[in-house]
């Protein structure tokens, strides 16, 4: 099992080369405190047991039923839940103990066994405590289990206090206790193709290691739970946080099914378009070459081609052909928009037109994506395996491939329902800017009404241009880019960005003041909040490295918005799993793209379902 999500996301600045110097120099600390941790498994006294008949196996099952709370974990074959196969149960009730419970390959005399634990297990009375709780409850939904009860998740409750810092299991219990857990690697051997399942593992050997997490698990909890109360956390926690695990275990597991015949079919028509840019390519630059290849690229449009090149080499002396490079280069440059092109459509049938079929479940058919709930500092939620939250929908590529996502059967149909500007209407909220909430209020098009103001001209006579040009001022400006940015962006002159900028602040001036007030906070208190109460601690905010304060700034000012659009859709997905359980709904909730939430409805529900999302999603 995976115990925790590890990688940090970015905001809407993924682009930048800048991260917080003083995250990486936490994480590095860390990783340090990880390896030199005083505790572990030879010298803290612990009581680790083997339950392995059925007397032991009804001993254990009465005396986690007269708990109020326990710590429990799934040993398993793999890291997906809807592939993976059981391997054991473990448990702690008190610290230093635990309990491994081993479950054999046979599927029913698995069942058998883990039968001896299902009620205690549903039991709603019973909180549960585990580390990334939601891989449990899928993994067990396999075996005939719901798991009911309050949880305590401890990833998820380290997220919250430490966002931006990793989130595993082994490094929590070595910032926490000052202990270093066995490492799975010593059990199964390094990640690659030799590497053990732990099926194949000694019963034995496995008891310390399974013993060890739930026991571990529930120690760190005692600290978490305290922690967040201090840091005024908690209701965070069990008002959104909790309710969401088992709303995305649900999703998770009912999973979307995909047309992988159309994918197969539109993956002949790619490689068509690809290799009619490749020998395009080849014709503007007059010679053949490893287009993939970034090195390959910069030598041919710097040297040969003698495209000016103003920007800093990488580490090792190339060229940098990234995207936005490149992007800057190819309204002047055929060659440079071709290339563009050919690397758009490389990557979607790589990354989605060619994936999306390898990743169909043999046993139910659909694919599961894997909703990550401790990934981006801001609360928002990723999506892996397959992530459903970047395909793009503005090219006709991108919506190609959002055709092959279809509903279960002839009797279902694919819905979805989307906030509307949800950012720009929360920072009216937050900022109360009279003219943005008026505009709002009045049911105008927002970017029209800005470029009316921003431009001086009358609402009617707002051109295209002027409109898409404020378009990308809204989005540009909330999240703190400054005029280099919008130049490169618009196409204009850096002076023409900075009086566009300045225009704007001036027309916008509660949005400018909430900007001001939001960043002087974060200087004071070293943190920002969301709406709901979501923090994000800014450790570089008074830095004496101007980029990095800098990118603190824009994070002040990015997170509340962002993040308070996550909170709200997130406390939506609650209110919608509850009511479509109450109303005992044939219809479906199964992805969330951001904004946006998909469903798989039943057809005599559709008008029924419309109204009660509305209503859920406006209210939220």
């Amino acid at each position: 099992k995976d115990k925790g999500g590890s990688s940090v996301q970015g905001s809407l600045f993924a682009g930048s080369a800048l991260t917080e110097e003083s995250t990486r120099e936490a994480k590095a600390k860390q990783s340090e405190s990880y390896s030199v941790s005083d505790n572990n498994i030879e010298n803290v006294k612990h009581d680790y047991r083997l339950v392995d008949t059925d007397k032991e196996m009804e001993s254990l099952a009465k005396k986690l039923a007269k708990q109020k709370i326990f710590s429990f974990d799934t040993e398993t074959t793999g890291i997906d839940a809807n592939k993976a196969e059981l391997v054991g149960l473990a448990f702690s009730i008190k610290s230093m103990t635990g309990f491994y419970v081993p479950i054999p390959e046979d599927k029913e005399e698995a069942l058998r066994r883990v039968a001896f634990f299902k009620e205690v297990l549903e039991d709603e009375k019973i909180d549960k405590i585990g580390q990334n709780i939601k891989y449990d409850i899928l993994m067990m939904k396999w075996y005939d289990v719901e798991i009911k009860g309050k949880y305590f998740d401890t990833m998820i409750s380290h997220y919250l206090l430490e966002p931006d810092l990793r989130h595993k299991l082994d490094f929590i219990a070595s910032a926490v206790l000052n202990y270093k857990m066995v490492p799975i690697e010593q059990l199964i051997g390094k990640r690659g193709k030799n590497q053990l399942s732990m099926r194949d593992i000694a019963v034995e050997k496995v008891v310390d290691y399974a013993a060890e997490d739930a026991d571990i698990t529930l120690q760190v909890k005692k600290h978490l739970e305290v922690d967040l109360k201090k840091a005024e956390l908690f209701d965070l926690y069990y008002k959104v946080e909790e309710p969401l695990i088992d709303v995305l275990a649900q999703m998770e597991f009912e999973g979307v099914r995909i047309d992988g015949d159309f994918l197969n079919d539109y993956s002949k028509v790619l490689e068509k378009k690809i290799e009619k840019e490749k020998k395009a390519i080849y014709k503007s630059a007059g010679t053949e070459f490893n287009i993939a290849s970034p090195q390959q690229v910069g030598k041919v449009l710097f040297d040969k081609l003698k495209i000016p090149y103003r920007w800093r080499k990488t580490s090792t002396g190339q060229y940098s052909t990234d995207v936005d490079k490149l992007k800057e280069l190819s309204p002047n440059h055929e060659v440079v928009e071709k290339i563009l092109t050919f690397r758009k459509y490389a990557k979607l049938k790589s990354t989605y037109v060619d994936a999306l079929p390898l990743l169909i479940n043999p046993k139910t058919g659909r694919v599961h994506s894997n909703f990550n709930q401790a990934r981006a500092a801001t609360g928002r939620l990723s999506s892996e395996n397959p992530n459903l939250q970047n395909i793009p929908i503005k090219d006709e590529a991108g919506r190609e491939i959002r055709k092959a996502f279809v509903p279960r059967d002839k009797d279902h149909i694919l819905m979805a329902a989307d906030y509307s500007q949800i950012e720009l209407r929360l920072i009216a909220e937050i900022s109360q800017d009279q003219f943005m909430l008026e505009a709002f209020n009045d049911g105008r098009d927002f970017h029209k009404a800005t470029a009316s103001k921003v431009y001086d001209v009358a609402f009617d006579s707002v051109t295209p241009e002027q409109r898409r040009n404020a378009k990308t001022v809204n989005f540009s400006i909330i999240y703190g880019a400054g005029a280099t940015n919008l130049s490169n962006q618009l196409g204009i002159k850096r002076a023409e960005a900075k009086d566009l900028i300045q225009n704007y602040f001036d027309q916008f001036s509660g949005l400018k003041n909430y900007m001001d007030e939001t960043v002087e906070f974060a200087r004071k208190h070293g943190f920002v909040k969301t709406l709901a109460g979501r923090k994000r601690i800014l450790r570089d905010i008074n830095s004496r490295n101007g980029l990095a304060r800098s990118f603190a700034e824009r994070m002040a000012i990015n997170t509340p918005i962002q993040g308070s659009a996550a909170d709200m859709i997130k406390l939506a997905m609650i209110e919608i799993h509850k009511t479509l359980k109450k109303d005992k709904y044939k219809s479906k909730m199964i992805m969330q793209v951001h904004d946006e939430l998909v469903f798989d409805v039943y057809k005599p529900e559709l008008k029924k379902l419309s109204a009660m999302v509305v209503d859920k999603m406006s209210n939220a």
